[in-house]
């Protein structure tokens, strides 16, 4: 449930969704260790630093250490992650497959490094976060329904149907940012 407001409270650009996400994390790394889902389980210790970090950008990574507000992720960026993303599937899965009893290596490592990729866009408040969460949250489902996890599969296409919303929700933000922005000149 913690979870679900954490990504609720997102779409409205809520700067409450960090300490909510912090809970919901904490939560699902004890499942996936029991699952043996390991790169689902580290994911989310990763996510306590990024939500440390996104709370911090989002309360002062703006303007003159103000709010941040939702842009367009830098074309530079929208390569390096990729690129970034990919190779980090492809080790960890490696790794995984290899040298630990996972039950869907490659499936788990992907999603993992491409969850690390939307979540690093989500604290720099970038709209396009939304386009990776989309089929993250979708391949997601399958992956947890797989492993008989089937709250999760649940918890997922609720994230998936939130990340919809979140992308209409920022873009419209966007919008009127860029027209307040064309009145303000």
């Amino acid at each position: 449930m913690a979870g679900v407001v954490a990504v609720w409270l997102t779409t409205r650009e809520s700067v409450w969704c960090w300490p909510t996400g912090l809970l919901n994390v904490t939560l699902s790394a004890l499942v996936f260790l029991h699952s043996r889902l390991y790169g689902s389980a580290v994911l989310q210790l990763v996510y306590v630093a990024l939500c440390l970090y996104g709370w911090h950008e989002w309360l002062h990574g703006g303007r003159d250490e103000g709010r941040l507000g939702v842009s367009r992720t830098p074309a530079p960026w929208l390569a390096g992650l990729a690129i970034g993303g990919g190779a980090f599937a492809l080790g960890l899965g490696l790794f995984l497959r290899y040298l630990t009893n996972a039950a869907l290596p490659f499936w788990d490592a992907s999603m993992t490094a491409f969850s690390l990729v939307a979540q690093w866009m989500t604290t720099r408040k970038w709209v396009e976060n939304w386009l990776v969460w989309i089929p993250v949250d979708a391949v997601y489902v399958g992956m947890y329904l797989s492993q008989r996890l089937h709250a999760y599969a649940g918890l997922y296409a609720v994230f998936l149907v939130l990340a919809v919303l979140g992308y209409r929700e920022w873009s419209r933000s966007l919008a009127l940012a860029a027209a307040d922005e064309v009145a303000a000149a």
